[in-house]
């Protein structure tokens, strides 16, 4: 058995401030698409991830990566988008088994008014708060997260 490695006073600081900015962030980014138009956040992320994709389409699956959720928590969340007429799926034609979450026009439309309000709050809370200098940090530091929780 190996002897923990604790954190010390800068380690603890840094992963104190960031524990603390993150679940402000969300809920602050939580109330404001709750009251702009009934959505929780991974909802948001996927209508805004299936606009940027070729024909506002993807594979359940690749969605499901990109937005970090478990294959059923993305069909829960694709569910509720469709009973709101933002989302539809569809057969992939390359795949029969395939399945692709399909924007809609009502979902274009949703997202082209909610996300003014969505970018103003992560420009006001943390991106305008920062140097570009910081901006690229913050970058490198979360990607090298992000690689390491992925492989």
């Amino acid at each position: 058995m190996t002897d923990t490695r604790w954190l010390d006073e800068t380690e603890m600081a840094a992963w104190r401030a960031f524990l603390t900015a993150s679940h402000l962030l969300e809920r602050r980014i939580e109330e404001q698409l709750k009251s702009a138009a009934g959505l929780t956040h991974p909802q948001y992320e996927i209508l805004a991830r299936l606009s940027e994709a070729p024909g506002r389409q993807m594979r359940m699956t690749e969605l499901a990566r990109g937005v970090v959720v478990s294959k059923s928590a993305l069909t829960y969340q694709i569910t509720q988008l469709e009973k709101a007429g933002l989302v539809e799926r569809a057969t992939c034609p390359s795949d029969d088994r395939g399945v692709l979450a399909v924007l809609t026009e009502a979902g274009t439309r949703c997202l082209e008014r909610i996300a003014p309000g969505h970018v103003a709050v992560v420009r006001d809370y943390l991106i305008d708060r920062l140097s570009r200098a910081e901006l690229a940090s913050l970058t490198s530091a979360m990607t090298k997260s992000e690689q390491a929780l992925r492989s």
